[in-house]
């Protein structure tokens, strides 16, 4: 239907144009009567269009100004000025087309659920796995699930099993679930296969729930209300109103016809779609595909936003950010046998571990013999050693001794996950991975701020403390923790009594809530979900301050559509006023109200004009210094985890500081002229970006401070030293190990701040 109605709007503007044409080359040519008769057409065709919208405003129970241009039309045929009739035909379907492209809105299609949906189950028999349609499994019954399949329904296990359950919670991480813990279908088996006891049928299993969840949610979507639907209601009736006093008093019709030709509606019909329109060309060359007028306004309108976690406020993939040696061990060299057997894996893990090797510069080994233990971990030879790496009871069993536990409560604290790395039967490092927080999200969420957003909500289905970190370091109101998709349903229910809500998600996970919300907004860069299938508008790119962004865009675009509303029917109402005065006639009046359509547009048309946004646009010049920058800033991350370490090695039982002073020569070597040429091109290269030096000035402080702390490591190790023939002491250890400790807490705290102020104003895409 919805490409029926474009075709035959297309078609109505077609032929007024034409017939318009046709009248004025006739009337430039003498032919008069002609250029009446194809101005007449061009009236009545427009008089049909009108009337056929004002038929089905009717018969939704709105409100339209559609009435006003169905009685000029008439009037203007009925008084015999043919021209003004078929000028406003063109005038209407042309705001018609407008509206029609700036309102339609995409389908919320469902493809990308319904697709992943299993529609074969593995039932186990008597006589061995026998593979049937998912409809014929009922409840406790045996079913097994191969490493990549989909839980078809929900279930008991009978063994444990390892899953991937981001379909559901958006969480990255696989998830291990003991014999006799409870699965959900929609998740993916990514260790062995898994037998199973169903707990529901395919009907009411939690997936098959997820789908009508996104199918109810759209049905509660608030529907558009057009600019001209607010004005008609007190413009009509004031436009028949004064007509009809016009024409009481004058004892003549054509006083009657004049004012209806110049109420002619097109600053509603025509200037406030162009703003529209314009707000959504803009917010695509912004990267941000609004799905429409109506979501744009919606956008506009926005008081209160919900974030999910992964993969909105954090990359939604792990990132490598410690690498622990044992007992001394060369962490470089752990790192790229690791790297090197992981080139072969499959699993979440491995590729962010390549990732890392790579970007130290490490040259990976081609691996042989290489066996996968799916969801648990990798074996193979690389280096001429015998390498594993996973999990750490998979490697440890069940002799996990104090340094693997200790690994372990790290990780539990950070929020981050462990992966051990065994080589020729000897636990050699711990890698650490965690998925980072976006650097431009705290920027973002100010931005937001900024632009007029009240309130900013984190709802996640991670555990409470993560997300209470994450909440924290962006900046929001209120945290969420262990939320599934019925629970953000709620939660957008609670906040919606705040204001109009933004939903912001990427995952299938999000897909009812992005549904339900005022304004869905999912995060497409890395490809279409069914997220984007269910949101009003996507971000194309791998940045979220460019929501910001959109929404300034959106409230100047409906700002300069009911400034060009205002104006226009403004000043018709003015000449409403002349016209039922008798000082303009219906051909003055035609021509008066077109004057006053093409200021309305031309002030319409400033929602094309570029303004200034949240996202800052670099020189060139200035992106490649950005760049080179980051590069370096990136490659000292070992040198930085390093200043760590050597603070652990350090022993007050067999003091030694020959480690502390080669640490301190790489400092002096590496880190110091990294951060001078920080002082002298990134801040002002920020400063300018920002057109601040206020905004630099901690970011310049901290320059100093590192410094200055490796200056005092200097010149308490030379003390130290000072006298060969004093040995050291316990206390001299102490005194390194404090130092050490305090320029790691600046210096990590630093890279945060260069990584959210510097390097976030020209993100590395996702690929």
């Amino acid at each position: 239907m919805g490409t029926l109605r474009r075709h035959q709007d297309l078609l109505v503007l077609a032929l007024a144009v034409v017939l318009l044409g046709a009248g004025g080359l006739a009337w430039a040519r003498g032919a008069s009567s002609v250029a009446d008769g194809s101005w007449s057409a061009g009236a009545v065709l427009g008089l049909v269009f009108a009337l056929a919208a004002m038929g089905a405003a009717l018969r939704e129970r709105r409100p339209t100004v559609d009435v006003i241009a169905v009685l000029a039309l008439a009037g203007a045929l009925w008084v015999g000025e043919p021209l003004a009739g078929a000028i406003i035909t063109a005038m209407l379907a042309t705001g018609q087309v407008l509206e029609e492209r700036a309102a339609a809105r995409a389908r919320r299609e469902l493809s990308l659920l319904t697709a992943r949906a299993p529609r074969r189950a593995r039932r186990i028999t008597a006589d061995g796995v026998l593979e049937v349609p998912v409809e014929e499994i009922g409840l406790n019954e045996h079913l097994l699930v191969a490493t990549g399949e989909v839980v078809p329904v929900d279930g008991r296990l009978t063994g444990p099993a390892t899953f991937d359950e981001s379909a559901l919670t958006g969480e990255p991480a696989p998830v291990e679930r003991p014999g006799g813990d409870d699965v959900r279908s929609g998740v993916v088996n990514v260790g062995p296969p898994v037998e199973l006891v169903t707990t529901t049928t395919a009907e009411t299993s939690t997936y098959a729930a997820l789908v009508r969840l996104v199918a109810e949610a759209q049905a509660t979507s608030a529907p558009f209300v057009r600019v001209a639907d607010r004005w008609a209601v007190a413009f009509v009736p004031l436009t028949l109103v004064l007509a009809g006093v016009a024409w009481w008093l004058a004892g003549d019709p054509v006083r009657a016809v004049a004012v209806l030709v110049v109420a002619t509606p097109c600053p509603l019909l025509l200037a406030a779609p162009i703003a529209i329109v314009s707000g959504l060309s803009r917010s695509a060359r912004l990267g941000v595909v609004v799905k429409g007028g109506a979501a744009l306004e919606r956008l506009a309108a926005g008081q209160v936003v919900v974030f999910d976690k992964t993969g909105t406020l954090t990359r939604g993939r792990p990132a490598v950010t410690d690498v622990l040696g044992r007992d001394g061990a060369d962490t470089d060299e752990a790192l790229r046998l690791a790297a090197s057997v992981d080139q072969v894996s499959a699993h979440v893990l491995a590729g962010p571990i390549v990732e890392a090797a790579l970007s130290r510069g490490l040259r990976l080994d081609l691996p042989s013999d290489v066996e996968e233990s799916p969801g648990r971990g990798v074996r193979g030879s690389a280096g001429g050693a015998t390498v594993r790496v996973g999990r750490p009871e998979w490697i440890t069993g069940s002799r996990a001794d104090r340094w693997a536990r200790q690994v372990r409560r790290r990780a539990d604290l950070d929020g981050s996950m462990s992966v051990l790395v065994e080589v020729d039967g000897v636990i050699v490092a711990a890698i650490l991975l965690h998925d980072p927080i976006r650097p431009d999200a705290p920027r973002m969420v100010r931005a937001l701020r900024s632009a007029g957003i009240r309130r900013v909500v984190l709802a996640t289905g991670d555990r409470a403390d993560v997300a209470d970190t994450v909440g924290r370091i962006v900046g929001v109101d209120t945290v969420l923790a262990d939320c599934d998709p019925s629970d953000k349903l709620a939660a957008l229910g609670r906040e919606s009594r705040h204001g109009p809500t933004i939903m912001v998600g990427d995952g299938i996970n999000d897909a009812p809530a992005l549904a339900a919300a005022d304004v869905g907004v999912a995060l497409a860069a890395r490809g279409a979900t069914a997220s984007s299938e269910a949101a009003d508008v996507v971000l194309t790119v791998d940045r979220v301050d460019a929501l910001a962004d959109a929404i300034l865009v959106a409230r100047r675009s409906r700002g300069i559509a009911l400034q060009s509303v205002t104006v226009g029917m403004g000043l018709s109402m003015l000449a409403m006023a002349a016209a039922a005065a008798g000082w303009l006639t219906p051909a003055v009046g035609a021509a008066l109200q077109e004057v006053i359509d093409l200021l309305a547009i031309a002030i319409a048309l400033r929602a094309v004009l570029p303004t200034r946004l949240h996202t800052i646009d670099l020189p060139e010049e200035d992106r490649r210094t950005l760049a080179l920058l980051r590069t370096e800033h990136d490659g000292l991350a070992p040198l930085v985890e390093r200043v760590a370490a050597v603070a652990d090695q350090l022993s007050t039982q067999d003091p030694s500081l020959a480690a502390a002073r080669e640490l301190l020569d790489a400092l002096e070597r590496d880190l110091l002229p990294h951060e001078r040429a920080d002082e002298e091109l990134l801040v002002p290269l920020v400063a300018r970006a920002l057109h601040s030096h206020e905004a630099v000035a901690a970011l310049s402080r901290t320059h100093a401070e590192i410094e200055h702390q490796v200056h005092r490591l200097r010149r308490l190790l030379d003390s130290v030293s000072a006298d060969p023939g004093e040995p050291i002491t316990a206390d001299d250890v102490v005194d390194v190990r404090r130092l050490l400790y305090g320029l790691y807490a600046v210096l990590k705290f630093h890279n945060a701040q260069e990584d959210e102020g510097a390097f976030s104003l020209a993100p590395v895409h996702a690929a």
